[in-house]
């Protein structure tokens, strides 16, 4: 089951962002630090976690922080609201403030286009207030955050995510995505969530629309990694058009057993052609391996191969698939797109190419 949600309870976010908070007060050089209090929620009925005073040059500030355990956009967007809506009721000036273990470059994005201060617990931090600036930009992202992104990418979840990608604008519900899918209720769910929480989709009448598909298959592309599995490099004698004829004719054999697919430049090649390789690819169960060893009369080697079959633990690439020509059997466009950018500069250069014809969504 994927894991999206922050493991900290919620005081602690809090006790933890008010400690990053005074931190961050006196490491800043521009604040004079006299007195620093950080008070907790001052009435249930009020959104601010903390309340905190410093003084500097000589004059008083506040700082009025709201705490979430989540730090996805949409989370962020209902803590400026709330803190927000805060500050303009107190009778005394507070700067709001958004705090969460982490804050994504979109969350930190919407604080600073609304006027909102942030810091997170990795060091991202940004205050404003008359005489000071504090703007604090740490790289990369902590470790939880990376392993919370990738489970959304993993073989269940991008079997969902492979079949919102086909049609971005459908709306779908749970039960029909799971359906569609084969995956369970609750693992839709969950990548429901993800996906909502990032602001990739939204809720509109009849379910959930993949509403920002470029960032989603942006990030997927960022955390991409193959499929577990054996890499078979093998060597044909085949080249050119007789290797193309004789990867070709492996589908026309049809046998009771044995799967396989043509991937990476293979697949391009029939999706949206590019460039041509002295090479074929294929994903392939170990009965669809031996099919095409057989058909292209190829042995395996170390190095110097011209046919990679890559046999993955999970089979869902080969269950996922397309037919762009009859008896042409390819890896959808989404995976043909991912292998491909993992491949070096001329897989990016095809890849790019593929997803200007083949999933470009930008109205």
């Amino acid at each position: 089951m994927m894991k999206i949600a922050n493991s900290m309870k919620p005081r602690e976010v809090e006790h933890r962002a008010a400690e990053a908070l005074q931190g961050l007060f006196e490491r800043s050089p521009e604040i004079e630090l006299v007195d620093a209090v950080f008070e907790p929620r001052i009435d249930p009925g009020h959104p601010v976690d903390i309340l905190a005073s410093f003084s500097a040059f000589g004059r008083c500030h506040r700082v009025a922080c709201e705490v979430r355990s989540n730090g996805q956009p949409s989370h962020v967007r209902n803590a400026i609201l709330s803190v927000r809506d805060y500050v303009a009721h107190l009778d005394f000036n507070a700067a709001p403030m958004v705090s969460a273990p982490f804050l994504s470059e979109r969350s930190r994005a919407l604080c600073v286009e609304s006027g909102v201060g942030y810091l997170d617990l990795h060091g991202n931090a940004f205050l404003q207030v008359p005489g000071i600036l504090i703007d604090v930009s740490v790289p990369g992202e902590p470790p939880a955050e990376r392993r919370d992104l990738k489970s959304l990418f993993r073989p269940k979840a991008a079997r969902i995510l492979r079949v919102m990608l086909r049609d971005p604008e459908r709306a779908w519900r749970v039960a029909e995505l799971a359906g569609a899918a084969g995956a369970s209720l609750g693992h839709v769910s969950n990548v429901h969530r993800a996906l909502l929480d990032r602001e990739w989709a939204e809720r509109r009448r009849g379910g959930v629309v993949l509403s920002n598909p470029d960032s989603a298959l942006d990030a997927w592309r960022a955390a991409y990694r193959p499929p577990d599995g054996d890499l078979k490099r093998l060597y044909t004698s085949l080249h050119g058009a007789a290797l193309e004829d004789a990867a070709r004719a492996v589908f026309s054999l049809r046998p009771k057993h044995g799967s396989l697919a043509f991937a990476s430049f293979s697949a391009a090649r029939w999706i949206a052609p590019y460039g041509r390789t002295g090479a074929e690819y294929f994903y392939a169960d170990q009965e669809g391996a031996a099919r095409i060893a057989g058909a292209l009369r190829a042995s395996g080697v170390d190095r110097g191969g011209n046919v990679n079959v890559r046999i993955p633990k999970d089979q869902d690439v080969l269950a996922d698939v397309i037919e762009p020509a009859p008896g042409i059997i390819c890896t959808n466009p989404v995976q043909t797109y991912l292998d491909l950018s993992f491949a070096g500069e001329r897989g990016v250069e095809s890849a790019d190419h593929l997803r200007r014809k083949v999933l470009s969504w930008r109205a």
